[in-house]
């Protein structure tokens, strides 16, 4: 009887065991979870509790036992069974040209397919399994041995701790990179600066310093992902025909793949692939610094060979660096539009990210100190993509004994008027208002720009030189421009054609649309899309002046802090004044008169994106009608996207949308939808 009944539990636990495994598997490798959160935490208290009643009977790859108990010391060092080879790099298309005229060369062939994969920004690893049971982790070390890190890496749910195969090879030893994706570094270290602790530099040293923790229940709690790339040894089993298989197989065996592995023809397919990743790079989850090529019949890469310690058959082309080091030469303050006083770290000029950066912004006072930055010091530059230049590090052993702190101003630099912080905010601002120049040209530019009051003609250089002649000191004054056209035409390059185009602009700009006359006041953290939010929600000016904080924050995507904003900039005197005298010279708008029920709205709660030309109404045009049919637009793709519309070269957002198969609407596709709804 007690047989019988050990034998209930046994199975009880086998199956618990396997179901939480299948579900992990789903979740961690698949990203195709099958069941939610809350029937795996209802199958892992189960299982906890049989397990605490029979600790004899507990599996050792039940998923409780990933977390085990500290180290008494530091990693011991352990020997790979074959190196961690490195690999040469190519940074051209010549380059890798070069390297496949050497593989043809010396296979004797003219076609040759290359298995091509993300070149990952983590730590890579070694994993070895006998009869399909993890035995042990190691780090890549120095290539020829690394640290056995195995307590730690099975805390990790994306790395299986049994293969899921019946008929596991007798050894196999599976590299791979172990990273950090971009959300789970942000939240990381946003933790870490509200604990007072210091951030990461990167998500690969937060991926690294993660893994050398000597308690693992600290690895256990940071967001890491194991992303295999090869199998380094294998015993007791059939060899693979292709690297590509080889893969496909260790996916099956329960390790993530990545899935913008590709098997491409020659080296025409590996810059195509190059250039293909190197547009959706910035917009992917987790960093890249490259490709990896390697050829893909195991056959030919056994001809090739090796050389000195890297293989003949495999090469990295890497892209341009997203981090430099280089020297602060000075630091000086800017004043923006809304008075924000932001302190910009003049460079000594630096190659990063594929464009020449000579200033980089600190942010504010707390960012300084956050860095410990001081004038003179020696500093890593980061740069993704369009990202703005950001210092994220101090190399302190670099630290010139002429380095001193920052300090910022008590007065504005451009107008003299204190500075002030108020209590809560990060920032210092000029208190000077419109008496500010800084403030008024900015003020004045984001009026007249495109997705404002888009006045043409009226750039940034005449604003400034309008205000600065104290032709211009409040928006209304650009209306009252036709009374000084002498004046104008005495301008620089500003002749009679320049002229008439710009105040015939000033006229047309009279007469504009609710949200772009509400986006134009320049209401701090009111941008276009929250203007659009704002203008379908209240319907007139005065019901927006008029709002509450509360009643702000029940429209969509509002928070209290821009509501607060938004209450405050309509209590200012000044900013009332500067209103009615808009109205005052003639300005208007259209407000859209239609009142449809929102449960009637063909697109409530669905989020578009919009990128590409369209040649039969332009961008704004197009997101103003989807906003109207209870659209939210974004400005980036993502798995919450519902739907693209993609206009002619459309880039990298479309390649993202079709990677997530986001279903993609066309300019004739769009017109046609629109003209169904074209009474609403």
């Amino acid at each position: 009887m007690a047989n019988q009944s050990t034998d209930l539990i046994n199975k009880q636990i086998a199956d618990l065991v396997k179901r939480l495994n299948d579900y992990s598997y789903a979740y961690h490798v698949q990203d195709d979870p099958i069941v939610p959160d809350s029937e795996y935490d209802r199958c892992y208290i189960a299982l906890q509790s049989l397990e605490a009643d029979y600790p004899d009977l507990i599996l050792e790859n039940s998923p409780t036992q990933r977390v085990g108990e500290k180290p008494t010391e530091g990693f011991k060092t352990v020997a790979h069974t074959l190196p961690m080879l490195s690999l040469d790099n190519a940074f051209s298309d010549g380059a890798l040209e070069d390297f496949h005229d050497r593989v043809v060369k010396l296979l004797g062939e003219h076609e040759v397919d290359y298995c091509c994969e993300p070149k990952l920004d983590g730590l890579a690893i070694s994993l070895r399994y006998e009869s399909g049971r993890l035995v042990r982790g190691l780090t890549r070390g120095d290539g020829l041995s690394g640290e056995d890190i195995t307590s730690n890496i099975r805390t990790l749910n994306s790395i299986p701790l049994t293969l899921r195969t019946d008929e596991p090879p007798t050894v196999v030893e599976v590299r791979g990179e172990i990273y950090m994706p971009k959300e789970g570094f942000e939240r990381l270290n946003a933790m870490a600066l509200e604990r007072g602790e210091k951030a990461f530099v990167n998500p690969r040293n937060a991926a690294a310093g993660s893994l050398r923790q000597l308690d693992p229940k600290i690895t256990a709690s940071r967001p890491l992902v194991l992303c295999v790339y090869s199998i380094g040894y294998l015993e007791g089993a059939d060899t693979f025909s292709s690297h590509y298989d080889s893969l496909s197989t260790l996916n099956a065996w329960g390790f993530k793949v990545n899935p913008l592995m590709e098997r491409v023809k020659g080296v025409k397919g590996c810059i195509n692939y190059y250039s293909k990743l190197e547009s959706i790079r910035n917009e992917l989850a987790y960093d890249i610094d490259g490709i990896v090529y390697k050829v893909d019949l195991m056959e030919s890469q056994k001809r090739l060979g090796f050389v000195a310690r890297a293989p003949r058959w495999a090469i990295a082309r890497k892209f341009p660096a997203q981090e430099e080091m280089t020297q602060i030469e000075a630091i000086d303050f800017q004043v923006g539009r809304t008075g924000a006083v932001t302190p910009v770290a003049r460079l000594k000029p630096v190659f990063v990210g594929g464009v020449t950066v000579s200033n980089a912004t600190l942010h504010n006072k707390d960012e300084i100190l956050r860095l410990g930055v001081k004038v003179k010091d020696f500093v890593i530059i980061r740069r993704a993509g369009d990202v703005i230049p950001q210092i994220v590090q101090v190399v302190m052993e670099k630290r010139p004994d002429e380095a001193f702190d920052v300090v910022f101003p008590d007065h504005c630099p451009v107008c003299g008027s204190d500075t002030e912080r108020v209590p809560g905010e990060a920032v210092v601002r000029c208190t000077g208002g419109l008496i500010c120049a800084a403030q008024r040209k900015e003020a004045l530019k984001h009026f007249v720009s495109r997705k404002a009051l888009d006045i043409d003609g009226l750039g940034d250089k005449l604003i400034e030189q309008l205000v600065e002649i104290d032709f211009i000191t409040s928006p209304a004054d650009i209306f009252s421009l036709k009374d000084k056209k002498a004046e104008l035409l005495q301008l620089d390059r500003m002749g009679q054609k320049s002229v008439d185009k710009l105040l015939s602009s000033v006229e047309n700009a009279k007469h504009t649309q609710f949200n772009r006359f509400v986006y134009s006041l320049g209401i701090r953290e009111v941008g276009e899309a929250t203007a659009r939010t704002l203008t379908a929600y209240f319907k007139t000016l005065d019901e927006l002046m008029s709002a509450t904080e509360e009643e702000l924050i029940d429209v969509e995507d509002v928070g209290p802090i821009v509501a607060k904003h938004i209450k405050l900039f309509f209590q200012q005197e000044n900013n009332i004044k500067t209103i009615k005298s808009l109205i005052s010279a003639g300005v208007t708008w259209e407000v859209n008169s239609h009142t449809v029920a929102e449960n009637a709205l063909p697109l409530l709660s669905k989020t578009y994106v919009v990128t590409g030309s369209l040649s039969q109404m332009n961008r704004d045009e197009v997101k103003d009608r989807l906003i109207q049919l209870g659209a939210k637009v974004s400005g980036s793709v993502s798995k919450k996207t519902d739907c693209l519309i993609a206009g002619e070269k459309a880039g990298s957002k479309l390649t993202k949308a079709q990677s997530l198969d986001i279903p993609i609407m066309d300019e004739s596709q769009l017109m046609a939808f629109l003209s169904e709804y074209g009474d609403l």
